[in-house]
């Protein structure tokens, strides 16, 4: 009886033994579970490395719908069946407004979303240059930024004034050509002191000062030019206040700015990068900061609202160099870089604070019109912060109780990226151009036309009502996307889904950029 005693006493100890190890077992999986990598930091990525080809070959197709979008006298065209087109535009006050690039599938020159294009594509240029270069598509990417601050520049021809808009959109909307042959009356529209708009300046002003620093060891007085510009209306914007949906009540259909402080800080962020001048830190930071950054608060990344990506290149100065910084600006980027780790946080999917603006197979979707614009910025700036973290040996990000690793960041980002390429319910991509099954009814004039047409104004609708695939292909064209149960209606008159925009793809060139290959963030813009 002693002996059975023993025996069953043994026993019980083992059974207690055992449940003691599953639950030590379970902790440590919670705890890995929670921490995503482990404390050590990921070694820094060394120069550019082989490209994946999926993305290089991405990107040059992206890159391509720059030159179908290009107005004014054409070089070196490698599109063969665009023209030159608006030679005359700007002629009414004497100005040469001829270059630029039509917004979408129309023939309207917006300054708003013109210059976010400006903006985005210099931040891509001067993040992802050295990896554009592995796939031979830097020199492509400066010229056709070139082609857009040229415009600018003469858009600007003094201080105070800033032509913002060229043609009229209702007259423009009621014609279905090819800008090649367009007879009709552009005119054109400014701010200035009297009709202000500080978001549309101060956005051309972060465009100017992004393009100078790409063009600084290239061609420093075209780039000093560049600067003087994006001063003169920073100034401009920041002095006369005012929302320029405010004063030209027409461009509210079109691109209607919800705000300008947001333009404010971006410019003065952009600035600080171009001139090393910490009195543009002292604006987003000690004076305006609490007015307009909305810290604690993540926002959505697009052409209207500036937010997101002011946090993360603010962040920027927080991570790689803050000497010579006064403590007071110190303070006020370190409230950027924790709303830009919030906007992080939101992304990731497993995060405990993601957002649930997704679609069932794990695309960012916010709005149904021009849907891929969301999640396309958003990869971009994830895409950044990972290549911050990683470059400065940041090992992880904490959102709530969880950590998550740049690796975790860049995942998202290429989930984004994959999604628009094919990785879909409908195993298509939504660039044009791209793979085996791409959109055929693009919005777009031009693509929807013959080039030996001859049409005029009215009487080629009849190729928008066409049921034939448009005879040209809208290359590297980034349609508007899927609706959020993932349906896509390849119809010419759903412009809701198919039409392309120009600051589309400046995002997605961004984002392909970042993805082509992996190498260290640079160190500093100036």
């Amino acid at each position: 009886m002693g002996e059975k005693s023993r025996s069953r006493g043994w026993c019980g100890w083992i059974i207690v033994l055992i449940v003691l190890a599953v639950v030590v077992a379970a902790v440590v999986l919670t705890i890995k579970k929670k921490s995503k990598h482990s404390n050590e930091a990921a070694p820094v990525p060394g120069p550019p490395g082989a490209p994946v080809k999926k993305y290089g070959d991405a990107l040059q197709i992206a890159l391509q719908f720059f030159d179908v979008q290009k107005s004014g006298k054409l070089v070196d065209n490698k599109i063969t069946w665009r023209g030159d087109s608006a030679l005359k535009d700007g002629s009414e006050e004497n100005l040469d407004l001829s270059k630029g690039m039509y917004d979408a599938g129309d023939h309207m020159k917006f300054g708003f979303p013109l210059a976010y294009t400006a903006t985005i594509l210099s931040w891509a240029i001067l993040e992802y240059g050295d990896q554009m270069d592995t796939v031979k598509q830097l020199e492509p990417a400066k010229d056709k930024l070139k082609w857009i601050t040229d415009y600018l520049i003469n858009a600007h021809p003094s201080a105070n004034v800033l032509y913002v808009q060229v043609g009229d959109p209702e007259s423009d909307h009621k014609c279905w050509e090819r800008p090649e042959v367009m007879t009709e009356n552009r005119p054109l529209t400014q701010v200035n002191t009297s009709s202000p708009g500080t978001d549309v300046a101060a956005e051309t002003a972060a465009a100017m000062a992004s393009a100078s620093l790409v063009f600084k060891k290239i061609d420093s007085k075209y780039s000093s030019t560049l600067l003087t510009h994006a001063k003169q209306l920073f100034t401009f914007a920041d002095k006369y206040r005012g929302s320029y949906s405010e004063s030209i009540p027409d461009v509210q259909t079109y691109y209607n700015s919800t705000g300008y402080g947001d333009e404010l800080l971006w410019a003065a962020s952009w600035l600080y990068h171009a001139t090393k001048d910490q009195t543009y830190l002292q604006y987003v930071s000690e004076q305006n900061g609490k007015s307009y950054a909305k810290w604690g608060s993540p926002t959505w990344f697009s052409w209207d609202n500036k937010l997101a990506g002011t946090q993360v290149l603010l962040s920027r100065i927080i991570l790689f160099d803050t000497k010579g910084l006064t403590d007071s600006i110190q303070s006020g980027l370190q409230m950027y870089k924790t709303t830009a780790e919030a906007v992080m946080c939101g992304l990731l999917p497993d995060s405990p604070t993601a957002t649930t603006s997704r679609t069932d197979n794990g695309l960012i979707w916010v709005s149904q019109w021009n849907s891929l614009q969301h999640p396309v910025a958003s990869a971009f700036l994830a895409a950044l912060y990972s290549d911050y973290m990683l470059t400065t040996r940041t090992a992880h990000l904490s959102c709530g109780a969880d950590s998550f690793s740049p690796a975790d960041l860049r995942k998202f980002a290429r989930s984004q990226a994959d999604y628009v390429l094919g990785s879909n319910p409908l195993g298509m991509s939504f660039l044009v151009g791209y793979g085996d099954k791409y959109p055929q009814y693009v919005h777009h004039r031009g693509a929807s036309i013959p080039a030996d047409a001859k049409t005029g104004c009215t009487d080629g609708f009849k190729w928008l009502t066409s049921t034939k695939p448009n005879p040209n292909v809208a290359i590297g064209g980034l349609v508007g996307g899927p609706f959020q149960n993932e349906t896509y209606i390849d119809s010419r008159n759903n412009s809701m889904q198919g039409e392309p925009t120009t600051y589309n793809s400046a995002v997605i060139v961004g984002l392909l950029s970042s993805l082509v290959t992996t190498s260290s963030a640079v160190q500093s813009f100036y």
